[in-house]
């Protein structure tokens, strides 16, 4: 667990109010039943949300209030790529999510209307009016007409009012993937695209001053904090939905001068198979580590099998580092930490579509691992209780799980929900599909293949 989050985020951070640490293991009831369950963070599979839904916010952030961390982020589908609305889910230890509601639906017609994309949303409460502010990236289905665009509320979790481009000097800013931050006394700042920075105006509804421009060519998804007594922003490279070895620079003030001090993840990792989206402070028994947030997107299917990267960060001789990847991790302890389950020998693999396997199981919880990789693909996993047949009998609906890689990984591929000790079958079923796109130059991204690899299934 982290500790309480304040209302104030500043650094571009949440930071906590209390330093609070809750037993590492509560108990969770649902369907009647008291169930243990393990509170982990757990990278690179989809996570499931109080209604047994997938949480469905990619590119957004993390604001704490009250003591709730509030995840905002792009409410994806799995057919196509459009704007469906902006996502809010809250959650008291950054594992256990509570959908709350679109706080941002497509609207009528306009800049966030149909056939338009919503992007990297991104909320900060501004101290000057006390209001939310949400910064987006609108643009078309074909990427050629980008804005940065703007929403304000009353509430954290309210119904956003869309107010329309963000200016600078009375015109639009016509750029892509806003990150934001907000410093020690309060001030905002606007970050886009190749590394632009915007000082926003007291009320942050407009850009007042541009404090840094083209600190970062060539790149796109900033996130920016303060450590060390330093600033950092991290970057990531343009290929599309495809992930790359994402790079860091950090500067003495928002003002810079702004120094390239490269990868900060292990060369060749694509940064964990993910891509730069937020830094935020997590109060664990061992002190504050930030946290690394990364988006593992995985196009066409996001609403289902795009998943969250996010691990622990640390200055080590003045140089950022992700030194590490833990698969699962502890937010009570700060210490990687392994999804505990009695280990079923599995020994799937295929690319036939429509070859699928079953398997029964006694317990609560199941996790399936397997290696990933670029000749990897989708399959649909989906949980029913024994000795039943029908829709009735599903107890976690089918959704697209992804084993495309572009670094082979070897880990987790999916863990379901909590559900009632019983008997279930767990199943896994071969889409066939060979996951690939363009960008807009024409170059090809994605699988090779259309492989899935279940090498064990761990039961809780």
């Amino acid at each position: 667990m982290i500790g309480s989050i304040s209302e104030q985020c500043l650094s571009g951070v949440c930071r906590p109010a209390v330093s609070t640490v809750l037993p590492e293991r509560r108990l969770c009831v649902q369907g009647g039943e008291a169930m243990s369950q393990q509170s982990l963070i757990i990278s690179g599979v989809s996570w499931f949300d109080d209604r047994g839904r997938t949480v469905n916010a990619h590119g957004g952030c993390i604001v704490g209030e009250n003591g709730l961390c509030y995840l905002f982020g792009e409410y994806k589908t799995d057919e196509e790529n459009r704007f469906a609305g902006f996502s809010c889910y809250s959650s008291p230890d950054l594992v256990h999510w509570t959908f709350r509601r679109i706080v941002l639906p497509q609207q009528a017609d306009g800049l966030m209307g149909p056939g338009r994309i919503g992007e990297r949303v991104k909320v900060m409460r501004c101290p000057t009016t006390g209001r939310y502010v949400m910064f987006m990236h609108s643009d078309d289905l074909g990427y050629r007409d980008p804005r940065i665009c703007y929403a304000v509320c009353d509430t954290i979790d309210g119904d956003y009012e869309f107010r329309g481009p963000m200016t600078f000097r009375g015109e639009p800013i016509r750029r892509w993937d806003p990150g934001v931050f907000q410093d020690d006394d309060g001030t905002g700042y606007l970050l886009v695209h190749e590394g632009d920075i915007y000082r926003l105006s007291d009320d942050y509804l407009s850009a007042a001053e541009q404090v840094g421009e083209g600190i970062a060519l060539g790149g796109e998804a900033p996130a920016a904090f303060k450590l060390g007594g330093r600033y950092w922003m991290l970057f990531s490279n343009k290929t599309s939905w495809d992930c790359n070895d994402n790079y860091c620079l950090s500067a003495p003030s928002m003002r810079g001068p702004w120094t390239y001090q490269g990868l900060f993840a292990p060369e060749g990792s694509m940064t964990c198979n993910s891509q730069s989206l937020f830094v935020i402070p997590v109060h664990t028994d061992r002190g504050m580590v930030p946290m690394y947030m990364g988006d593992r997107w995985s196009f066409p299917h996001q609403a289902s099998a795009a998943t969250y990267v996010w691990q622990q960060l640390s200055v080590n001789q003045g140089r950022l580092r992700l030194a590490e990847y833990w698969p699962a991790w502890s937010p009570v302890s700060g210490k990687e930490e392994p999804f505990e389950g009695r280990r079923i020998d599995v020994g799937f693999r295929s690319d036939r579509a429509g070859e699928s396997v079953t398997i029964p199981f006694h317990g609560s919880r199941v996790a399936l691992t397997g290696r990933a990789d670029q000749w990897g693909s989708y399959a649909r996993v989906g949980i029913r209780r024994a000795g039943m047949g029908g829709e009735s009998a599903m107890v976690v609906n089918p959704i697209f799980v992804s084993w495309y890689a572009k670094s082979p990984d070897f880990g987790y591929r999916y863990v379901s929900p909590e559900l009632p000790e019983d008997d279930y079958i767990v199943s896994i079923t071969v889409t066939g599909e060979m996951p690939g796109w363009t960008d807009k130059t024409g170059q090809r991204f994605g699988s090779v293949g259309s492989f899935v690899a279940v090498d064990h299934l761990l039961v809780m």
